[in-house]
């Protein structure tokens, strides 16, 4: 079995947007101080917060599972669209003096799971026919 570099690429990808969802997971599901301003600030603590974290478990699930990448990935881009969208219209770059850290981690993953959908867009259609297919039969 030898890899090449795209398929060792994309898995840097995977596993950078994964890594970074994943991680924040322990702040979102244990409440911390961080964690409950953001989304005290948007007015969605404590809901908010939890199904933000249960949908980044998702999309970070779907991205490490090659057949599924392309879907989670799409929700990560997703995901993070709203996340920068509220650092630059409501909560600012820097967090309770964070340096722009999350602000950060929001574009990486945004950037990564952005490259893998347009990497594996020819399966995001080929699903979405597949589903549409489904519905209307």
């Amino acid at each position: 079995m030898s890899l090449n570099f795209t398929s060792i690429g994309l898995w840097i990808l995977r596993l950078l947007a994964a890594v970074i969802m994943l991680q924040t997971l322990y702040f979102k599901f244990t409440g911390a101080e961080e964690s409950v301003y953001i989304f005290s600030q948007l007015g969605i603590e404590p809901w908010g917060r939890i199904g933000t974290g249960l949908l980044e478990l998702v999309a970070s699930i779907l991205i490490l599972y090659p057949r599924t990448t392309f879907l989670g990935a799409a929700l990560g881009a997703g995901l993070m669209i709203g996340a920068i969208g509220t650092h630059l219209f409501s909560l600012g770059i820097v967090i309770k003096e964070d340096g722009g850290l999350l602000f950060t981690y929001a574009l990486i993953v945004f950037v990564c799971c952005s490259l893998l959908v347009i990497v594996f867009r020819n399966e995001f259609t080929g699903f979405l026919k597949h589903l549409l297919h489904k519905i209307t039969n």
